[in-house]
């Protein structure tokens, strides 16, 4: 066995796929670099993206606002409130396929935000507020509003990119019928993670907040000053302090193995988000597959499995998963098809694939704390609010991504951090970026 696994390290490292060849410190400050380079406005794979909003203020108690959340996978809307005792309070959730994502069809522009207005008819009349969690790199404006910028996570509706995600979705909703004014504000998933941490905290105190989202695709955002973003105009109506979507899945610094390369020309946009398909759920699975299909005419399994390995067409994330979890489940896909002698080497190979995406998705988070200049006491640190089905999910990841910021940065730099989660962050998070919106 001891020889299966090593064999199997070997290879992953003949092609740059180990995750012992991604340094933390080294990714870390490249993407410290990157985000740098991102706020100045100078070329950077990281788009860096004001969002002008604060997140401090008190949050109104009582009141309820309309939540959106636009996910790579699903559509969810509810009605919202926070309790008086921080505590959020979700009504009226319901959820739908996300418009665009059904395989080999592209809507259009109207038909876009026609289905999510009529997702939302259930609730229209609850608020003149809403909080829409949309999460896609877009461009933020003052007002609330947002211009996307591109779709990410395959979903097809090209007419929709460059469009105003806010006033687009309000002429829908006249159009469906909804006539009583209503405001809007959009924000990022991880943007809306990062003020669902806000919620439910009493007796801590963070001296920062950080939104981490692995899920379908992956992101974080983070609070910076305001003078330190200097690709803006210096409103001195813009708040001290606002928070930025970094866009980490573009992170292009860490090119990665062969495989890397070659699974991301295979995909449907080659040179877009390269860190996100090292890491999200979207790609674990195929990526997975990529290396077992370069293992298999490496000779590193027998001639058997390596022939069913090269008959498979599409591997989902969570039948690879589902062989970590039971590499004896005989309702795994895998599990049918690789022989026992192969088993360990192909077990490790999906092993140290999850712990790579561990370690870069810790390096990513680690730039992202060492930017805030905050965390130094272990009384006040650096709140890492983090989300995601693939999170939570996939076998490893979670402890691994945890371990890898804890000793990165206690170690080497004195900080610390603690990480939290929430039920439905991203709709609470949307709620609160309504109700602490300011005109």
């Amino acid at each position: 066995m001891k020889d299966d696994v090593k064999k199997a390290i070997s290879f992953l490292k003949s092609c740059g796929m180990d995750p012992e060849q991604a340094d933390i410190d080294t990714v870390a400050q490249s993407f410290l670099h990157e985000m740098e380079r991102g706020l100045e406005g100078k070329p950077s794979s990281l788009m860096m993206l004001p969002t002008y909003l604060a997140a401090e203020g008190d949050i109104p108690k009582g009141e309820t606002v309309i939540a959106l959340d636009a996910g790579g996978t699903n559509f969810r809307v509810a009605a919202v409130s926070i309790d008086s005792k921080g505590i959020p309070v979700i009504k009226n959730f319901k959820k739908f396929p996300m418009p665009g994502t059904e395989e080999g069809k592209s809507v259009s522009r109207d038909d876009f935000f026609s289905t999510i207005a009529g997702h939302m008819s259930h609730v229209a009349d609850v608020s003149s507020k809403i909080g829409f969690c949309f999460s896609y790199p877009t461009e933020m404006l003052p007002s609330g509003d947002g211009r996307l910028i591109t779709f990410t996570k395959e979903v097809k509706a090209p007419e929709v990119e460059g469009a105003l995600i806010g006033k687009n979705l309000l002429d829908a909703l006249k159009k469906n019928g909804i006539r009583n004014e209503k405001k809007i504000v959009i924000l990022n998933d991880s943007v809306a993670t990062l003020l669902a941490g806000e919620t439910g905290h009493s007796g801590q105190h963070f001296e920062s907040y950080i939104g981490f989202i692995l899920g379908t695709g992956m992101n974080t955002c983070y609070v910076e000053k305001t003078a330190n973003i200097t690709k803006i105009e210096q409103d001195p109506k813009l708040p001290a302090h606002q928070i930025i979507n970094i866009e980490s899945g573009k992170f292009a610094a860490f090119t990665g193995g062969s495989v890397d390369q070659e699974f991301a020309a295979s995909t449907a946009k080659p040179e877009e988000s390269l860190f996100e398909k090292k890491i999200s759920g979207a790609y674990q699975g195929s990526l997975a597959l990529a290396v077992l299909k370069k293992a298999a005419d490496d000779n590193l399994f027998s001639s058997g499995t390596a022939a069913s390995i090269r008959e498979i067409k599409t591997l989902e994330t969570i039948t690879m998963d589902g062989f970590l979890h039971s590499p004896y489940n005989p309702d795994n896909l895998l599990v049918k098809i690789c022989l026992e002698e192969d088993k360990t080497a192909m077990y490790t190979i999906l092993h140290r694939t999850i712990e790579r995406a561990a370690k870069l998705a810790a390096a990513s988070l680690s730039a992202t704390v060492l930017k805030t200049g905050k965390g130094n006491n272990p009384l006040q640190p650096v709140c890492i609010v983090a989300d995601g089905t693939t999170y939570f999910k996939t076998k490893g990841l979670q402890p691994g991504i945890q371990y890898y910021v804890k000793d990165y940065l206690e170690k080497r730099h004195g900080i610390y951090t603690e990480f939290v989660s929430g039920e439905d962050a991203p709709l609470v998070g949307a709620a609160v970026a309504a109700l602490l919106h300011k005109d």
